[in-house]
């Protein structure tokens, strides 16, 4: 067994799960990485970070439900089981596959910044950043609009049915489970003086203890009014007249007429090929091309000779993070506002060209730099059922619950997405009123000869582009099964930046779980990295691996989260 580094907390005990469950099995007489295995099953599929979503989802499937209905309950008992990750205060993106076109679809379901805050008023506080708390890093909460847009095009069951199983959890309670309630713990201190939010989230002003039953009668009623009145329920009935009223009392900008003119937008998935894989993500605002970047980059090496943990491989994903990541900050905006050259970034002879600045001896103390955008708390699920259907979901309150804005009595937390906002003023993603801030959070998915081959996300802020890559790699290069790649540990680099956001260039900082050799940290330190033992942060996979051949689907669940895979 490699042996537990100096972490502390959660970061431990997970580093501990997959290290010690991982590296200590041996199945069949092969190393194996995974800390469980596989789930295989014919008829539908499920994966979510908390079993009560899972089992809601494979419940709406046997009910008659498609992959899309069951995606959407996943999605809302989420927001009530999982609140330190997601809820309808947030925003969401999703890619589905539909069967019955045989194409992918693409949603951007993101909130733009209220219209009556501008960068003026932002500069005349004498702010060099948006703050994470409080009333001014609000835009619109998309979710919603999401799911109803999802909805309409292609669910099936009434979403009165879809809403109900997490409607009864919310009135009659659910237990906390481990990882949900330490994160949980962690956040009271922070929005304690926030009001509404002890009302809501506290059992007499703590958070819920790992197995006790919690129960939120607010979020119930709230979702009972979406199911009962549709999604302009949410921006145009009572609960945006809430939201407008609470923001006003706390001084904020976030308006009925924000909510109310709040549309999401269906967009064409941008990919590129992998060693015969097409990789598929969302476009800016969303930060899914630099997942692609770094696959186009990797292409240009022979990673699998190399070895999964060698110095020699984890170098070149490191260089060639910083490469697409020096873009991410430089060009990844609201395309309404900008002119993103997105064709050229995810072009093969763009790859080539950066791929040559890379020195397989040294690490770069800086590549052309920009601002680093970092951090973020996130829920990833996908479904898939027996006619084919396939959805990549991802949904997110950003930083921790999210901004503290917990309006009266409606159940949930209001997301903290426009801290990602820039004040500079000419960057793409400097604020502007009614603007979609750059985005975190991305779904994937991969198909192959044109047929739909995997659906997956990883959680966790500036971590999922790069952990996108790792499980990619470790699939298609070093032959890993689909439990075995998201369990596999990982390594995260965090760019530096001194607290305006200005990037500081002494090439950041590589994290590392504690199952990395100590050979191969050896080897980065070598080169020039400056390493340190990870904090947590390594994100959070869920996938569905489509089996043509054998007719079945495979699930994932990694063991970093309270999650896992279902089917049947």
């Amino acid at each position: 067994m490699a042996k537990l580094g100096s972490l502390s907390g959660v970061s431990s005990l997970f580093l501990y799960v997959v290290t010690s469950m991982s590296f200590g099995f041996d199945r069949i007489g092969e190393p194996n990485m995974a800390a469980r295995s596989e789930v295989i099953a014919r008829q539908g599929m499920a994966a979510t970070s908390q079993p009560l979503a899972t089992q809601v989802a494979i419940d709406i499937l046997k009910g008659g439900g498609n992959a899309i209905d069951a995606a959407i309950a996943a999605n809302a008992t989420l927001g009530l089981v999982e609140p330190t990750g997601c809820g309808i205060g947030g925003d969401l993106f999703a890619i589905v596959w539909e069967a019955k076109s045989r194409k992918l679809w693409g949603l951007n379901a993101s909130g733009r910044s209220p219209r009556s805050l501008t960068l003026d008023y932002l500069e005349a506080q004498g702010l060099e950043s948006i703050p994470w708390l409080g009333p001014l890093p609000v835009s619109v909460p998309g979710a919603v609009d999401g799911w109803f847009e999802l909805h309409k095009r292609f669910g099936r069951l009434e979403m009165k049915q879809i809403l109900a199983p997490a409607i009864r959890y919310a009135q009659e309670g659910f237990p906390v489970s481990e990882v949900i309630a330490i994160y949980w713990d962690e956040g009271v201190p922070g929005y304690k003086d926030f009001p509404g939010f002890l009302e809501t989230y506290t059992l007499n002003g703590r958070a819920p203890r790992k197995g006790e039953v919690f129960r939120n009668p607010r979020l119930a009623q709230t979702y009972t009014e979406i199911a009962e009145q549709g999604r302009d329920a949410f921006y145009q009935g009572r609960i945006a007249r809430d939201i407008a009223e609470y923001m006003r009392e706390q001084g904020g900008f976030l308006s009925y007429e924000d909510l109310a003119a709040h549309e999401s937008e269906w967009v064409e998935p941008v990919s590129t090929s992998y060693r015969g894989h097409t990789v598929w993500e969302l476009p800016p605002n969303g930060q899914g091309i630099a997942a692609l970047q770094i696959l186009n980059i990797l292409e240009g090496f022979d990673i699998s000779k190399m070895g999964f943990g060698s110095a020699e491989y984890l170098h070149t994903l490191v260089e060639a993070k910083k490469l697409a990541f020096e873009d991410r900050a430089k060009f990844y905006a609201d395309p309404e506002f900008n002119d993103i050259p997105v064709a050229r970034l995810v072009s093969k002879a763009y790859a080539d060209e950066r791929r040559a600045l890379i020195d397989p001896d040294t690490a770069a103390k800086a590549y052309p730099a920009g601002r680093v955008l970092e951090r973020g708390d996130t829920v990833y699920l996908t479904v898939a059922d027996s006619e084919g259907n396939m959805v990549s979901l991802i949904q997110s309150n950003y930083g921790g619950m999210g901004s503290g804005m917990t309006p009266g009595e409606l159940g949930f937390m209001l997301q903290n997405r426009g801290k990602l906002f820039t004040l500079e003023e000419g960057h793409f993603n400097v604020y502007e009123p009614g603007k979609r801030p750059f985005h975190t959070i991305i779904p994937a998915f991969v198909t192959k000869d044109g047929e739909p081959y995997l659906s997956f996300g990883v959680m966790g802020g500036d971590m999922q582009p790069q952990a996108h890559a790792q499980v990619l790699v470790n699939l298609i290069d070093f032959g890993m099964n689909l439990q075995e790649a998201g369990d596999a540990p990982r390594i995260r680099h965090a760019g530096s930046s001194d607290p305006t956001g200005r990037v500081m260039n002494d090439g950041g900082a590589v994290l590392f779980e504690s199952a990395i050799s100590e050979e191969a940290r050896e080897g980065l330190e070598a080169r020039g990295h400056r390493l340190r033992p990870g904090d947590g942060g390594f994100g959070g996979y869920q996938a569905i691996l489509w089996d043509k051949e054998k007719g079945v689907y495979v699930g994932a669940s990694e063991s970093r989260k309270d999650g896992h895979a279902a089917g049947y």
